[in-house]
């Protein structure tokens, strides 16, 4: 039997919604606490949910709420040089989902709101005071909470992670920078989503239907900047740059001809966490981006970090102890993540090469694509489903 009865969630973004309503689902009660103001609508841009992630959130009853905001993606193409290949999908999956990030905080926070989960706002984690009985947060304003454990969903710059481990990696800059936006263009197939490896950098493109079209640019930017200090630029400094980045691309350089200031959206600096050694101390564990955050490329941060929520629900749901539901989730989470980590990284170093290495990449193009097999690279991703009935201990089984 679990003796956790009552959970603190940092963080209100995409995992820390989900994981509150997961523990309320197995019977523990949880509370979010949100350094913002309010709910964080208004953050970041357009991202996809893969076939897994979504079924994760189905057992939580938001999958529905989040399929009526998307946008389907069936398929899914590979632009060098210009040309674009379509690949093959995977049979029997559903396709992907685009959705607005902003969007869909706004859906995850209300289904948690309808189940049941209360949200404090301007409670900001200063530091906690762990003993036998429970765990207790402090948060800037002086204030304190009290539970059985604590979950940090607060993202790449987690303070969870730090309180864990003082000595904890923090996020790496991939020297890259992200920008966004929809423009009107009527010349890409619905339904698709095309990854391009253009002349100077890296983009990405799909329909939204009505004649448009979303699309995302991998700026090559050696300094780093923060979000705010990037969003202090004027704009119309930025899209020269991507204005001149972009010019010999087809059909990039259009879409950076097309962007308006009012359109353009500044996303800030690329990351992605390395590996953690710990992901977990006594009655705090780590889910989402605060602990996992593979780039972009992977296409599966979301869903990663939607699962974690999850799985560390059940965890805590099925075993006797905060620290042996918190190691059986990590011996289930980190092999997975770790290896879609992998995977993402070597599409990383792809959107850096130099000008002979992208000359070599356009040659090696109609063989790389021939030879791709999406079912073994993407497959064990996309197929991946939590059985919620079975014990967690069942499934660590299985995948030992």
């Amino acid at each position: 039997m679990s003796t956790t009865r009552t959970a603190l969630v940092i963080g209100g973004g995409i995992a820390g919604p989900v994981a509150a309503t997961a523990l309320l689902k197995a019977g523990i009660d949880a509370r979010v606490y949100e350094a913002y103001p309010g709910p964080s609508y208004n953050i970041g841009s357009g991202l996809a949910l893969a076939p897994n992630g979504i079924a994760a959130l189905d057992i939580i009853g938001a999958g529905d709420p989040v399929r009526d905001i998307a946008l389907p993606v069936s398929k899914m193409g590979l632009s060098i040089g210009g040309k674009i290949s379509y690949l093959p999908g995977l049979v029997g999956l559903p396709p992907l989902q685009l959705v607005d990030r902003s969007e869909l905080h706004q859906v995850l926070h209300n289904h948690a709101v309808a189940a049941g989960v209360g949200f404090e706002y301007n409670k900001r984690l200063v530091d906690v005071v762990e003993d036998e009985s429970g765990i207790t947060a402090r948060f800037t304003d002086d204030s304190t909470a009290t539970a059985d454990v604590l979950i940090g969903a607060d993202g790449i710059r987690s303070t969870v992670r730090g309180l864990i481990d003082p000595d904890a990696p923090g996020p790496e800059y991939l020297g890259m920078l992200g920008f966004g936006a929809i423009i009107d263009y009527d010349g890409v197939e619905p339904e698709s989503m095309t990854f391009a490896f253009g002349k100077n950098a890296y983009y990405l493109f799909g329909s939204t239907g009505a004649g448009q079209v979303m699309w995302g640019a991998n700026l090559p930017h050696k300094e780093y900047l923060s979000l705010t200090a990037a969003r202090a630029i004027p704009k119309a400094h930025w899209l020269g740059i991507l204005r001149e980045t972009y010019a010999d691309d087809t059909p990039g350089g259009e879409f950076a001809r097309r962007t308006t200031e009012e359109q353009l959206e500044v996303t800030g600096a690329l990351h992605i966490m390395p590996s953690v050694p710990h992901w977990f101390r006594g009655r705090m564990a780590l889910v989402g981006d605060s602990v996992h955050a593979p780039s972009n490329s992977s296409g599966q941060g979301a869903s990663l970090a939607i699962e974690s929520a999850v799985q560390v629900a059940r965890c805590l749901r099925d075993l006797p102890t905060p620290e042996a539901a918190f190691a059986t989730y990590e011996q289930l989470r980190r092999p997975r993540v770790e290896a879609v980590a992998a995977r993402a990284a070597k599409v990383n170093h792809s959107k850096t090469l130099g000008p002979v290495g992208r000359k070599m990449m356009q040659l090696m193009a109609p063989l790389f694509i021939k030879l791709m097999n999406p079912e073994k690279s993407m497959g064990p991703e996309q197929r991946y489903r939590i059985d919620w009935d079975a014990p967690a201990r069942k499934e660590l089984a299985v995948t030992a």
